[in-house]
């Protein structure tokens, strides 16, 4: 249950897993965590932060966790291919959660996709984003600010991510203009 994922959500919430392995299910959570050890992997739990991350379960409190299992090192390059996703798109989301850590925690969307479609264009930057929010990388509220989203918080080393783009060397004049709109659609 903790490997696959159901819709878009990887994982099971802890009332399920109460229901499938018992109540005892913490314990076996354990001896799982313990063998993945090996293989590099480990059992995250995931608290919800907000009443979006997740779909209230029977019971409030414990019962709203979500358990999945995670890479617990990083991926070489030639590994990270294999993710599923295109090292610009990943590229963009690393940009957009700069830009929501930098500001505090929340930014505007306009801003966003506005950043993103510099480097990507504006019809890209959209369907970015949209994809960003709905795969838990990102929140919106009613008000269209965005936030990070439960995914990001458990998948992700925040502190890591920023160091590394703090780290990383500014990009040179010449390649640093934005894309054009024509331009973009025939690259991507």
């Amino acid at each position: 249950m903790l490997f696959f994922k159901r819709g878009r959500v990887p994982g099971a919430r802890s009332w399920e897993l109460k229901t499938g392995l018992g109540k005892g299910y913490a314990k076996i959570l354990e001896q799982l965590d313990e063998n993945l050890k090996d293989l590099d992997l480990e059992v995250k739990k995931v608290e919800p932060q907000s009443q979006s991350d997740f779909k209230q379960g029977p019971e409030a409190g414990e019962e709203e966790s979500r358990y999945f299992v995670r890479l617990k090192g990083t991926l070489a390059p030639k590994e990270a291919r294999l993710c599923g996703w295109r090292i610009d798109n990943l590229a963009a989301l690393a940009a957009a959660l700069a830009l929501v850590v930098s500001k505090q925690g929340k930014s505007e969307r306009k801003e966003l996709e506005t950043v993103i479609g510099n480097k990507a264009g504006r019809w890209r930057a959209l369907t970015l984003m949209d994809t960003f929010l709905r795969s838990g990388y990102l929140e919106e509220d009613e008000e269209g600010l965005v936030k990070l989203g439960w995914r990001t918080r458990a998948e992700l080393d925040l502190p890591s991510l920023m160091m590394l783009l703090a780290e990383s060397a500014a990009p040179s004049a010449e390649s640093s203009g934005p894309v054009e709109d024509d331009q973009a659609s025939m690259e991507g």
